[in-house]
């Protein structure tokens, strides 16, 4: 701690405004709708950091907010009782740093809210230094939400907050340095400019992406040690176009309410059953549901079937896999008992899909996260879609694409393209987290928050996660072309006769109660479920349900370290509505 900077005061004041809009969005979305709506939301500030000597070492870098926010959302005006600004603190990731803005709030008739917030600072590509350190994205909650009550609260509105070069000029009008007698402080006031300067320095100056490490095996694949007090039985069954897939049984006693649990693409049912957190199936058996199966379907890293260049599709899994699945459960538990469906991913569109083409019989009630039956990908994304299919088949000639191509022994097109792949990505020292951010989305990290991941996770992403053959790429590119809507690959095929040219054309008569849940930060699939949830309330009206995760991504929802306390309470809550359990 330096010493001679004890007892210096430092204050500023910011305004921000901007636009939000009600219920779960994403942020942009909910800034446009806001816009739209004429809902405007500012925040006005003052930053006070009370010692900055404790300020400089504390990991937090932390400070005091007064002020207040306003607009209608919050009924005119709400005066911050309490607030916390935290000014670039590490995180999970070895290149981004951010700025975290939280006020508890109450207006004149004594409504409380909280405007969470936070500027997101990683550089990408050109200039962007002055659009992450202005602009916030925010969500507002009713009542004093704490972020640890977030993932599970409702969101009230969501939407972007910036800062205008104007105002930005009156915040440097308005910094000042104190020593204990008031006095102006000079070396207070280069301490801190040396900080800020020297945070961005870190995050927007050259550097070297680091070397790629690759961590020795602690769990063995597939293991089962993640499983207490069950016993553990194996259903192979077979697929109507010649596949052998499987189901696993988990069964702590007899129980009407039977769950199925359904992966997404190159994953496998080794993501709700990991020992290195409290996974999906032990929360299920601990909390009165006994008997879970999970699917193993062609997309499972389990198998070899994404280790060729083949022609399945989506539509594949709709026809083949999830009707042969339920068959083969219903052989085991008999036609009586009740059937609820947690899917992800891949796996939840397309049981989506089967769902809605009357495939897979009387469904209790499912959870679909991530994406459903409307397909919406971030604009990085659907270049990939596009140019991925055509660089693999015609010009690396690869059977897929590994995401553990960097650490293979020798040379070979895809290491080749790991290593470009890891220049482009500093957040984190694994060339398997870096391929499947560029085999399956837009950020740095794409498929989930750094910071919601175990470090054993993060070290086995290799063995979580398997090769794709690109094929799917084209039909989820032509779902995204479609308005994003979920079409039929082939409409002419009379090998898929029995499926809709468009799966939403009968979703009215879907009677199956949908839970369609998504992190807030899904880079991945982006606002897919929102825009589902949207779409079926104009067809079907309270039927189903929406619930958006602040601070959560695509995988991370299952996989992340703190998905018991975070994610699963509200899976379960809709579960029990619809069980007799």
């Amino acid at each position: 701690m330096r010493t001679e900077l004890q007892g210096i005061k430092i204050h500023f004041a910011e305004t921000m405004s901007g636009y939000a809009s009600l219920g779960g969005n994403s942020f942009a979305d909910g800034f446009e709708e806001g816009r739209k709506a004429n809902l405007p939301l500012a925040i006005h500030v003052n930053v006070d950091v009370d010692d900055l000597a404790v300020f400089l070492t504390s990991s937090e870098h932390g400070a005091r907010l007064t002020g207040f926010i306003e607009g209608p959302l919050v009924g005119g005006q709400a005066t911050v009782e309490s607030g916390r600004f935290m000014l670039m603190p590490n995180t999970a990731d070895l290149d981004r740093k951010v700025m975290n803005y939280r006020v508890y709030c109450v207006n004149a008739e004594g409504n409380r809210f909280t405007l969470a917030g936070q500027k997101e600072v990683q550089h990408h590509f050109g200039f962007d230094l002055w659009h992450d350190t202005t602009t916030l994205y925010t969500n507002l909650f009713v009542g004093h939400i704490t972020p640890e009550q977030a993932p599970q609260a409702n969101l009230l509105a969501t939407g972007i907050l910036s800062l205008g070069v104007v105002d930005f000029a009156k915040v440097l009008r308005t910094v000042r340095a104190t020593d204990a007698q008031g006095n102006n402080s000079i070396k207070g006031m280069a301490a801190f400019g040396e900080f800020f300067a020297g945070s961005l320095w870190q995050i927007y100056g050259p550097s070297l992406p680091p070397r790629p490490y690759e961590a020795t095996r602690i769990y063995a694949r597939s293991t089962t040690e993640g499983v207490r007090g069950a016993t553990i039985t194996e259903h192979p069954f077979s697929t109507g176009d010649g596949l052998g897939l499987k189901l696993t049984r988990f069964q702590r006693a007899p129980c009407n309410d039977v769950v199925l649990i359904i992966h997404g693409l190159t994953t496998s049912s080794d993501m709700f059953i990991m020992p290195e957190h409290e996974n999906l199936v032990q929360h299920l058996l601990n909390h009165g549901y006994s008997d879970v199966f999970t699917l193993d379907h062609r997309g499972s890293n389990r198998f070899p079937y994404n280790l060729i260049r083949g022609h399945a599709n989506l539509d594949d899994l709709a026809l083949y896999d999830h009707p042969a699945a339920i068959a083969t459960l219903r052989q085991i538990i008999g036609q009586n008992k009740r059937l609820h469906v947690i899917a992800h991913c891949v796996g939840a569109l397309t049981f989506g899909m089967s769902l809605a083409a009357g495939q897979v019989g009387s469904i209790q009630s499912a959870i679909l996260n991530s994406i459903a039956l409307t397909t919406n990908v971030p604009p990085f994304s659907k270049l990939k879609l596009g140019l991925g299919p055509l660089a693999c088949d015609y010009l690396l000639g690869v059977e897929y694409v590994n995401p553990r191509w960097r650490h293979q022994p020798g040379w070979s097109p895809g290491k080749l393209l790991a290593m470009g792949v890891d220049w482009f990505h500093h957040e984190c020292d694994s060339s398997e987290c870096h391929m499947l951010s560029f085999m399956w989305g837009a950020g740095k990290p794409a498929l989930f928050l750094h910071q919601n991941m175990a470090a054993e996770t993060h070290n086995r992403l290799g063995d979580l996660f398997g090769g794709i053959s690109v094929n799917y790429y084209r039909h989820v590119l032509k779902m995204v072309n479609a308005n994003h809507d979920p079409v039929k690959f082939e409409p002419g095929n009379p090998r898929y006769a029995a499926l809709p040219d468009n799966y939403f054309t009968n979703i009215a008569n879907v009677t199956t109660p949908l839970l369609l849940t998504t992190g807030q930060e899904n880079g991945v699939f982006a606002d897919s479920n929102i825009l589902c949830h949207q779409r079926l309330e104009k067809i079907v009206p309270g039927r189903h349900q929406l619930h958006v995760y602040p601070s959560y991504g695509h995988q991370d929802v299952f996989m992340g370290k703190n998905v018991a306390q975070d994610t699963f309470p509200r899976m379960l809550d809709f579960l029990r509505i619809h069980s007799n359990a």
